[in-house]
């Protein structure tokens, strides 16, 4: 018979600590697989700031340090920073002290000796426990890990935060700007409808016009008063929303001054998509960080399967009676090892086990479609400054073809050539092609705001949070 036993204990550790395969079944992909070969393109954090307008650079400040969103995102990373910090404590020892008293009648017919069978005493224990896991099979590290990760991807969904909080108070901006803008050549036009439609009264009144003259000019003024009514309403909505957007209320949206808006701005365009747009992305940084959390909590789930060793020791005092509470023969020491070693639950930890590995597919899907979604937005940001560019590139050589026609006509006018009227019309021609010349501006600038959120607006990982 003992001759079994060794290698009957052989047989159940080994048996306990068999852990199954179930390998994981999603591979991540990388920047090979979307066809990203460019250069760097650097991003300062604040790249906001090369716009050059110092309204905007004080309402992203504002946002920055006002938005709730912020605020949540950031209590995020604080709780999964307090969860790693209970994970690490998990590695030291515990120590604790415990006492206590109470008062007893203690039984005349057990096995306590005189004076004391049969009499009311008072009870005392008192004693300094110490308990270690020794986590020899890396249970502990694999959660500690896992933890690490987690508050990674909370500090990078945090910057990710900021991010598209900076990006939205730009592109809130830049219809501050339009709408200014707008308003602008909306005035002027109205002034050119004016003098229109006292030059096509004059003409009526000379039978050179007839009423349905008249009444086109008085519409073309109306709608040119409608436009700047609009403009109006469509600043009050974008200094609205950038109020909001800085946490603040109506006040601050009608302390907005004019904006400064230069009509180009120096951010960088890529020809070709970054091999290291992945690694400059917050979005992408937090999908990998918990790809990693997902893998150390696999990991955790293995290593159920091995044994688990404890080391246990105590010192204290042990009496019947106060005053024998201070003697030193009450004193009591101990000290020992504990080991759980799992022989059989149901299935309990294989289930975890499959449990954790799916996850991890999850994890690895999910930072997947991070990566495609990056590398899409990216090349349509690219897309779109291109092509505003050249919307703006036409529409510049437009109006200076229309500048040219009015000042030809100009002349004419001046030689008799032409009407007065035939001037005013070239003028408002003109001034449609600035309002188009400033609308395709404020595209250009919305564009590389998008652009510089899709490049990922100068982040950079944080250092590792593992203790």
């Amino acid at each position: 018979m003992r001759r079994l036993i060794p290698p009957l204990a052989a047989a159940l550790l080994t048996g306990a600590c068999a852990v199954p395969a179930s390998p994981p079944s999603v591979a991540s992909k990388g920047a090979a697989d979307l066809a990203l070969a460019g250069p760097a393109v650097v991003l300062a954090p604040d790249w906001w700031t090369a716009i050059g307008d110092p309204q905007l650079d004080r309402i992203v400040a504002d946002a920055l340090a006002g938005n709730p969103s912020l605020d949540a995102a950031a209590a995020r990373v604080r709780q999964a920073e307090a969860a790693l910090a209970r994970q690490d404590a998990e590695r030291a020892p515990d120590v604790a002290l415990d006492a206590q008293v109470q008062g007893a009648r203690l039984s005349g017919n057990y096995t306590i000796p005189p004076p004391f069978r049969g009499t009311v005493r008072a009870l005392g224990t008192g004693q300094a426990g110490l308990s270690w896991n020794l986590d020899l099979f890396g249970r502990q590290k694999a959660a500690i890990e896992g933890a690490a990760a987690q508050a990674r991807a909370a500090a990078y969904d945090l910057a990710a935060a900021r991010l598209m909080l900076a990006g939205s108070v730009v592109q809130a901006y830049a219809e501050l700007a339009r709408a200014e803008r707008q308003r602008a050549i909306a005035t002027r036009t109205i002034a050119a409808r004016e003098n229109s439609l006292k030059l096509v009264g004059v003409r009526e009144r000379n039978r050179l016009a007839s009423r349905i003259d008249v009444e086109a000019a008085n519409t073309l003024l109306a709608q040119a008063r409608l436009a700047q009514v609009q403009a109006d309403g469509a600043r009050a909505l974008a200094a609205d929303a950038l109020a909001a957007l800085a946490g603040r209320g109506a006040d601050y949206a009608a302390a907005l001054g004019p904006t400064r808006l230069p009509d180009a701005v120096a951010l960088p365009v890529p020809a070709v998509l970054p091999a290291d747009l992945l690694a400059r992305r917050a979005d992408v940084a937090a999908a990998q960080a918990r790809v990693e959390a997902a893998a150390a909590g696999r990991q955790v789930a293995r290593r159920a399967f091995y044994p688990n060793i404890n080391l246990s020791a105590l010192v204290g005092l042990q009496a019947v009676g106060f005053a024998n509470f201070v003697d030193l023969d009450s004193g009591t020491a101990g000290a020992g090892a504990a080991i759980h070693l799992p022989l059989f639950d149901a299935g309990r930890r294989k289930a975890d086990l499959a449990g954790a590995t799916a996850a991890l597919d999850a994890a690895t899907a999910a930072y997947n479609g991070a990566i495609v979604t990056a590398a899409r937005e990216a090349a349509d940001a690219v897309a779109r400054v291109r092509a505003a560019d050249a919307a703006r590139a036409r529409t510049a050589q437009m109006q200076r073809a229309l500048g040219e026609t009015n000042r030809l006509n100009a002349v004419r006018v001046a030689s008799g050539l032409n009407s007065r009227l035939d001037l005013v019309d070239n003028d408002v021609r003109l001034l449609d092609a600035d309002l188009a010349v400033a609308n395709r501006s404020i595209d250009a600038l919305a564009a590389r705001a998008q652009l510089a959120t899709a490049l990922g607006g100068g982040f950079a990982p944080v250092q590792d949070l593992a203790r």
